[in-house]
């Protein structure tokens, strides 16, 4: 192409504007016909006296041209940097500071250029793809400017979104093996994707205890995600600080001739992140209900002790309830198997989220991305942590009257502030019009897949601040597996075609599902058996048989801890002693 081009100018400048200008297209029997065909989303450059500009055609039109005029059409362009000459080679830096002026020749990009804009800058990049324009010229992907800065993966439902994501994570993890990821995997697709370098958490072996959710996120999962009673509410806030308080008691009290100290005057809050055990919190909240004389009081606390022990029985939240004081403060353990550190050859953990109860899996993710900021907080970032959010719209809807307003805080939080303690955020979504814009907004490397949704393509406009924008009216009729990429992470607002991921890397999403039954699928009674045992498996406490969302036990206690004193428990007939027995 290059030297088809050379034979004869493609056009020449004939207005100039702030960030764009507009060039005339000159008839040439010289150039061959490929070369000829300018369309939108084609590079060419513009020759100045002292660089070459780099620019994108986003509009072509033959309408209203005079008879007299030497342009054949008139083009529409973007510039969106600069090549050049250097000591060495020449070099490539985004923005204007020459601009093109009138009469100037532009040319059909050559791929010599195309290769020095997208050379890598250094070993910090991964190969994500090649140029649609040119398949020849690798995608190269900043890791510092991607991370560091967030980043946004969006398109609809079947565009390649998760294979998409499969490939910037298993590029990531070659590049930096020593970065932890956490993936919040809502559908259950990733867990093969990752080979032996992920651990896979689901309900089965997740163990998280009660006690690390903060007093939001607890009255969340014992309200099953309806608002709280207040009158409850107000007992909770009171009760949960003094049985952190009888937890000292246990751990550090117990031996003969030591003063025991008043729960109380300990200074725990309800979100202070100690151990307490449920059989304390029940017994403070009947000591106060026994000291009651009104029946209607009583009531509300007897409520609140019923809806206790109905939550601590639910064998669907085991995975809080279960041992949770075995072994006292278990909370660096629990951090530590979460989040990999170390990572034992592992340095990613994906949470698979299909399987929890939907009224808890809110309170799930705002635990899990407060406990990653914070630990980034508290230890100065010395161990950078990205946390993928899939499906982000969920919880961190734009919406204020939708979701659990802790998570949305949290992922927020991390949005805005992770960068300064090495938590980076990686959000994905179909629906970018549902997401919180003031999240979105900090993400500055977007991949944007195909997207129909008019909401969705206005919504993203309003987040590409880049002089490309106008890219964006091809997201409609992108292909499958096109993506446009903007932001700091990318030379330029590129669209590209992401690489073929090995089979073994797929989302489970894309094996195919026929509609059609197979002969030899054996759907009898057998069958049906089978699915019901791995479904009533899903909400007991006993191991399923050959479940293939069983991979991997937590690691056994590599440190002491202090054990927590058996309680005797309440009495269960304690109700047939009032007066009035409550029904």
């Amino acid at each position: 192409m290059a030297e088809a081009v050379a034979q004869g100018a493609f056009g020449k400048v004939i207005s100039v504007r702030g960030s764009g200008a507009r060039v005339g297209l000159l008839p040439s029997s010289r150039l061959v016909p490929s070369a000829v065909r300018a369309t939108v989303g084609r590079f060419v450059s513009i020759r100045t006296a002292s660089s070459t500009i780099i620019a994108i055609i986003t509009e072509v039109s033959s309408e209203n041209l005079a008879e007299t005029d030497e342009h054949i059409a008139v083009a529409s362009v973007d510039l969106l940097g600069e090549i050049l000459p250097g000591p060495l080679r020449p070099k490539f830096q985004r923005g204007v500071t020459n601009y093109p002026t009138i009469g100037d020749s532009v040319d059909l990009i050559s791929s010599d250029d195309l290769r020095i804009v997208y050379e890598p800058t250094g070993s910090d990049q991964i190969d994500v793809g090649t140029l649609q324009q040119d398949p020849s010229v690798i995608a190269y992907v900043d890791i510092e400017e991607m991370l560091s800065k967030h980043f946004a993966v969006l398109g609809s439902t079947g565009v390649g979104k998760s294979t998409g994501v499969s490939l910037l994570l298993n590029e990531i993890l070659k590049s930096r093996p020593a970065l932890r990821i956490f993936l919040l995997d809502v559908h259950n697709e990733y867990g093969r994707s990752f080979g032996d370098k992920a651990l896979v958490l689901n309900p089965r072996n997740l163990k998280l205890p009660f006690w690390l959710f903060n007093f939001e996120e607890i009255v969340d999962v014992l309200f099953a995600g309806r608002p709280g009673v207040p009158e409850e509410l107000d007992i909770l806030a009171e009760v949960i600080p003094v049985a952190k308080g009888l937890y000292v008691q246990y751990t550090s009290t117990d031996r003969l001739g030591l003063k025991r100290v008043d729960p109380k005057s300990i200074g725990y809050t309800a979100d202070t992140p100690v151990p307490y055990r449920l059989v304390d919190l029940i017994s403070l909240i009947d000591e106060r209900m026994g000291k009651l004389e009104n029946r209607s009081s009583r009531i509300i606390y007897h409520k609140l002790i019923s809806r206790i022990e109905t939550v601590r029985n639910d064998p669907r939240y085991a995975f809080m309830f279960d041992n949770a004081n075995v072994g006292g403060d278990t909370m660096a353990e629990v951090i530590s198997h979460l989040f990999r550190l170390p990572a034992n050859g592992k340095p990613m953990t994906i949470m698979q989220l299909a399987g929890f109860p939907a009224e808890v899996v809110d309170s799930v993710v705002s635990v899990l991305c407060r406990m990653a900021f914070d630990f980034g907080l508290w230890s100065d970032g010395v161990s950078p942590l990205l946390f993928v959010c899939e499906e982000a719209h969920r919880y961190a809807a734009a919406d204020r009257s939708i979701g659990f307003g802790p998570t949305r805080k949290a992922v927020s939080r991390i949005a805005k502030e992770g960068r300064k303690y090495g938590v980076y955020l990686g959000l994905v979504t179909q629906r970018p019009a549902e997401l919180d814009a003031t999240i979105l907004s900090q993400c500055n490397t977007l991949f944007a897949m195909r997207l129909a949704n008019d909401r969705d393509q206005s919504l993203l406009r309003s987040a590409v601040s880049d002089a490309a924008a106008n890219l964006l009216s091809f997201v409609p009729s992108l292909g499958t597996r096109e993506v446009l990429a903007f932001g700091e992470g990318v030379a330029l607002p590129t669209r590209l075609r992401f690489k073929e991921v090995p089979a073994h890397q797929l989302p489970r999403s894309e094996a195919a599902i026929s509609t059609v039954p197979s002969a030899a699928a054996g759907n009898d009674m057998h069958f049906v058996s089978a699915v019901l045992e791995r479904w009533r498996g899903a909400t007991s406490h006993r191991d399923v048989p050959n479940d293939p969302g069983i991979t991997e036990r937590p690691l056994a206690r590599t440190m002491d801890a202090p054990m927590l004193q058996p309680s005797l428990g309440l009495d269960p007939d304690r109700f047939s002693l009032l007066k009035k027995p409550l029904r």
